[in-house]
């Protein structure tokens, strides 16, 4: 059975997607600090909760676990970004992790903090 093979990126390409996920990582750091700012008047309106019905009381913490968990991803998402950007300079973008084959050039353009080929995923369960 002939193995398939894997386009690479360019050095040109491997560049755009390097400006791709930096301007990602600015975009995700502002997101997390609007994010930490809403969860700070969220906290400070939760104050002693007087006059405040159980329903107020319920939405607020609602609203506050809400917040808590898109701050949660949001710092996931840039922990990611953060982590390829670290690959790329270190020389080791576009290997997977799990197996080390080349991911691939569709793969990465389509995801670009991928970090397993489609194999490798698919046999991850993923």
């Amino acid at each position: 059975m002939a193995e398939a093979t894997v386009d690479l990126l360019t050095p040109t390409e491997l560049e755009a997607i390097r400006v791709e996920l930096q301007s990602e990582a600015e975009r995700l750091r502002s997101d997390l600090s609007d994010s930490a700012t809403d969860i700070a008047e969220l906290l400070s309106d939760s104050g002693d909760g007087s006059g405040d019905d159980i329903a107020d009381a319920g939405s607020k913490t609602f609203e506050r676990e809400q917040e808590l968990y898109v701050a949660e991803q949001v710092r996931e998402s840039l922990r990611q970004v953060e982590r390829a950007l670290g690959r790329i300079a270190d020389g080791t973008y576009g290997m997977c992790e799990t197996c080390g084959l080349p991911i691939g050039k569709l793969r990465l353009e389509a995801f670009p903090r991928a970090t397993q080929c489609m194999s490798c995923k698919i046999a991850q369960g993923g």
